[in-house]
């Protein structure tokens, strides 16, 4: 079978992975607990011998961006990612929240933005209770035909990524499992103004008219995915060219342009991104892409031999297709996310 891989190798085979540069301080309780131990005599040292004023405090939403960007590029396990949630001041410190792996995590780094520290130990507490457990992998549910459920925001990098990923499995695997994408937004009302996405009214349109053409044109669907993200996603910010470039693409398709503009801007698409908005929030997914196999939430690699046998182990009896070998190629900012 052909391989789709429009992915460009980053690295040699020697060159070493994350988890070898970095140790992989996420997801690893043994690692963390010594970092927790390190990170209260590294903490002492900074207070006690950094003379007051030496360094310019940097500010703390700026600080905490480039934190994540850190972790992420150089703390978290391959295929990996944690999501910002919020970030404070706490004793001279900013105290940075997220969640990696569906667990909530503290990053800590001094204000100039130049030392950074992960976990850390109450002394009140026990030993028992200061030390962390590895997350264990979610057991996968097994089913005749499998659900999957890729929620991502429309114009989301590291959701189009992640679609550009699955959708070689949708080629393999679309006749044996049900693989749907679904939309992360807010619709608060009975018109298009009411749709609040991420990065704005155009994302929240594209949404609406993604999700029309998933219902009416379901087995060109993903082929209007791969066009659209490699052709109009990169002129997203220009509406001109965006509206021009969908639309060229639909009709390339064979797609009744006029019909996707009416359930876009009507109530079908507003239901069914409605309906998308209720289950993004009864399955706790608040982040673009986050993968959803039978109701179990998938952590692992954004490739589509990861996707691939992911589902495959969530068959009942997996079907011939998974012996069918795809890439394990992915992009160097696959992962990150948009939430």
């Amino acid at each position: 079978m052909t391989q789709q891989n429009s992915d460009k190798k980053k690295a040699g085979e020697n060159t070493p992975s994350k988890s070898q540069k970095s140790g992989a301080l996420f997801g690893k309780g043994t690692m963390v607990a010594i970092v927790g131990i390190v990170v209260i005599l590294i903490v002492f040292l900074v207070v006690m011998l950094t003379p007051s004023g030496n360094s310019a405090s940097v500010p703390i939403q700026p600080c905490a961006e480039k934190v994540i960007g850190y972790a992420n590029e150089n703390l978290v396990q391959p295929g990996t990612s944690v999501t910002f949630k919020s970030v404070t001041e706490n004793r001279g410190m900013y105290e940075i929240h997220g969640i990696y792996q569906s667990q909530d995590v503290t990053i800590y780094t001094t204000k100039d933005c130049t030392m950074l520290f992960t976990n850390g130990i109450n002394m009140s507490d026990s030993v028992g209770t200061a030390s962390q457990k590895p997350t264990p992998t979610p057991t996968p549910v097994k089913t005749a035909r499998p659900s999957v459920d890729l929620y991502v925001m429309a114009f989301c990098p590291y959701g189009t990524q992640a679609e550009s990923a699955m959708k070689p499995v949708v080629d393999l695997l679309g006749s044996k499992a049900d693989i749907q994408v679904r939309y992360i937004t807010t619709v608060s009302g009975s018109t298009v103004d009411s749709v609040q996405s991420l990065h704005g009214s155009s994302e929240a349109q594209e949404d609406l008219r993604q999700i029309c053409i998933q219902e009416k044109y379901p087995l060109k669907f993903w082929d209007y995915l791969d066009t659209f993200n490699a052709r109009c996603y990169p002129v997203s910010q220009n509406l001109t060219s965006l509206n021009a470039c969908w639309r060229n693409t639909s009709a390339s398709l064979g797609f009744d342009t006029s019909a996707i503009e009416t359930c876009a801007t009507g109530s079908d698409g507003l239901g069914m991104l409605k309906a998308d908005e209720t289950a993004a929030n009864q399955n706790g997914a608040t982040a673009s892409p986050t993968l959803l196999i039978n109701g179990v939430k998938y952590s692992g690699a954004r490739t589509p031999e990861a996707y691939k046998q992911a589902i495959c182990n969530s068959f009942d009896t997996a079907p011939a297709e998974c012996g069918t070998t795809l890439t394990s190629t992915q992009t160097a900012a696959s992962a990150g996310g948009c939430g």
